[in-house]
This record gives structure tokens, sequence and C-alpha cells, in this order.
């Protein structure tokens, strides 16, 4: 299954994630302290609080935080490239960018199926040349599918 990290529907996510772990009702109604008919409204719902997508990360094992760090990662918009004096900055900074195999098979097919250049994605992606370079020859699917064969 090929993931839209453009649109995020985290309680459909959720629910797949449900499925996938096979959780049962009673237990979810039990560690998210809410009623069956709760669970199945946040399943409709395309956005959850912060501190109940916590919870639903734990009791599921999975990090859904990741898919809208993904969606930042492949849809914010450029920053500014002149940068007036850097301002001390109270939160946590983090040095690099996290890149799931499902982002990167996404970069490496639009090389692929020549949708962008090189050039266009590290400009819209600010993905460092080197890094991409190195996808192009790991993750090629060309070669994958050659592999498998």
């Amino acid at each position: 299954m090929k993931f839209d990290y453009k649109i995020i529907h985290i309680g459909e996510i959720i629910k797949v994630r449900v499925a996938e772990t096979d959780t049962k009702i009673e237990r979810i109604c039990k560690f998210m302290n809410r009623t069956e008919d709760e669970i199945n409204e946040m399943y409709q719902s395309e956005s959850i609080d912060s501190d109940v997508l916590l919870r639903w990360s734990k009791l599921l094992e999975y990090d859904f935080f990741r898919l809208y760090s993904q969606h930042l990662i492949l849809y914010s918009p450029p920053s500014k490239v002149d940068k007036p004096q850097e301002k001390k900055i109270m939160l946590p900074t983090f040095r690099k960018s996290i890149y799931t195999r499902e982002v990167i098979d996404f970069i490496v097919e639009l090389i692929e199926t020549q949708e962008k250049t090189m050039a266009q994605i590290i400009k819209e992606y600010k993905i460092p040349k080197s890094t991409l370079h190195r996808w192009t020859k790991k993750y090629n699917q060309t070669n994958t599918d050659q592999n498998e064969s």
C-alpha cells in the first residue's frame, strides 16, 4: 500500500493499525478510558488531540506523529535563505530530518518516472545532493526488480 503524506486522515490510519495488530475493542476502551462509541468517533476524525494521539501511539506501538513529520518534510514551504540575526530558540532543535522508507521510495520514484529532476527535488525538498545520489543507487527500483528475477 502506498501512503499519501499530503492528506492525513488520522482516524482512518488508526483504524488500519488496529486491524493490523488485531487489537480488541475492549482493550482499546480500557486503555483509552473511552466508550466504544467514542472510539468509533475517533476513527471518523480527520484530526485528534495530541495527548490522545500519544495514547494511541503507545497502545498500538506505532509513531503516528511521524506521519506529520513526513508531511512537513515533503510539503512545508521553503524557509527563508537570508535569515536575519538568529534568535535564541527555547524549543528543542533537531539536527537531522528523519526520512522513512516510504518517503525515500516516493522521492526515488519521482526521479525514475521523470516527474521531477534531481535538481528540482534538491530545491523543493531540501534533500542534500549526496543523500539523493545515495538513495538512487541504493533504492533504485529497476535494480530491485532485476535482483528479484
